[in-house]
């Protein structure tokens, strides 16, 4: 018996890749989201080499597994790949605390992120 397979979530010329629980806060994760969405991952990929931000390597990891997802499981074209989506979700968040003066203590808050890539394939229009 087993169960059913279920349906594909993604359409038929979308994939996607998942980052999950990175040691960063997701404003800063957004910021890194917000410079590929909608570009071709070329390009995109080119940005995020030459990004100062820290987190941007493990976004240019995730991003090259979404290009590799959508290559080897789906049958897509790497030259037409564009960036559709690139969201950001919070995770756990870390409470520290540290002493401070007079005896007291101040909480130290440490995010983290997940990061979601779908990158989906566009017909070229001449």
């Amino acid at each position: 018996m087993g169960k059913l397979k279920t349906e594909r979530a993604l359409k038929d010329n979308e994939a996607k890749a998942v980052l999950r629980a990175v040691r960063v806060s997701p404003q800063k994760l957004n910021l890194v989201a917000q410079q590929i969405r909608g570009l071709k991952v070329e390009k995109a990929l080119a940005d995020l080499s030459f990004s100062p931000k820290r987190i941007a390597a493990a976004v240019k990891k995730t991003l090259e597994s979404a290009i590799a997802n959508a290559e080897n499981n789906h049958g897509l074209d790497t030259d037409a790949l564009v960036v559709s989506h690139a969201f950001v979700g919070n995770s756990i968040v870390m409470k520290r605390f540290r002493a401070r003066a007079r005896g007291r203590s101040a909480q130290i808050q440490k995010p983290f992120a997940h990061l979601t890539i779908i990158v989906s394939e566009v017909q070229e229009t001449a």
